[in-house]
């Protein structure tokens, strides 16, 4: 898993700060509106709307934008739109799987921007169930480094299910079931330590490992599908090693 949650790892603190912060903070704000208009607008009752605000907060998306989400997604405020959740499957360069999750007011929008971002960039679009078996549903909580080291934070979540913690050099990812994530998370909070972001994620049961030129074609895909405002998550079973990683970055 190291190379690809490293280089998304990368691309989250780079995003935080580049011209894509726009459409990062939109995107945020649509995961907490619809996490309040799932489970409501009390964070203590509503686990998925707390996690959705942590991460909107750790990226410095303003309080204001996050209460106005808040009430508009339990319906407390106008303006919320009628989000669903589409999944779409497919296969980049190389032969790599990919997962897209579209958080979207409008299908044939999504379907399109989707189909056109694959084709364009040497992907195509596979039938539904084709790709998804490759990737299990796992809860995924990245913590800043600092002082702590793996054992520290191993030791926090051990008894609430984790079941691995890596380290990802600046951070470490702790890897759960998806329905121990939130025991997890907050075993951290009650161990005093913080973290980053805490979500259910698709992980990948197999990976294609990949040259420079394989990475420089895979990330290309997956900025072109992150483009659309209607893709919220791009999930793919590729590695690159540290060197690869060093030379792209370059």
């Amino acid at each position: 898993m190291s190379g690809h949650s490293k280089w998304a790892t990368t691309k989250h603190k780079k995003a935080v700060i580049d011209a894509k912060r726009g459409k990062l903070f939109a995107k945020m704000i649509k995961n907490i509106e619809v996490a309040a208009r799932t489970g409501g607008a009390d964070v203590s009752g509503n686990p998925t709307l707390f996690d959705a605000i942590q991460k909107a907060k750790k990226s410095s998306v303003p309080n204001k934008n996050i209460d106005s989400a808040v009430k508009r997604g339990a319906g407390l405020e106008a303006g919320g739109a009628d989000y669903e959740t589409i999944m779409y499957e497919g296969y980049g360069p190389n032969g790599v799987a990919v997962l897209i999750e579209c958080l979207t007011d409008n299908r044939n929008r999504a379907a399109s921007d989707v189909r056109v971002a694959m084709t364009r960039n040497g992907g195509s679009m596979a039938d539904p169930g084709s790709v998804s078996y490759l990737f299990n549903r796992k809860g995924v909580v990245i913590v800043p480094k600092g002082e702590l080291s793996e054992d520290d934070v191993l030791g926090a979540v051990l008894d609430a299910g984790a079941e691995e913690v890596n380290d990802l050099g600046d951070t470490f990812e702790v890897l759960s079931e998806a329905t121990d994530l939130v025991a997890v998370r907050t075993a951290l909070q009650e161990a005093g330590i913080d973290y980053d972001s805490a979500d259910a994620n698709f992980v990948p049961t197999m990976q294609v490992e990949l040259d420079e030129e394989g990475a420089r074609k895979i990330f290309k895909l997956i900025d072109a599908l992150e483009d659309s405002d209607d893709v919220q998550n791009v999930f793919a079973n590729f590695d690159v090693s540290d060197e690869v990683m060093a030379k792209v970055d370059a």
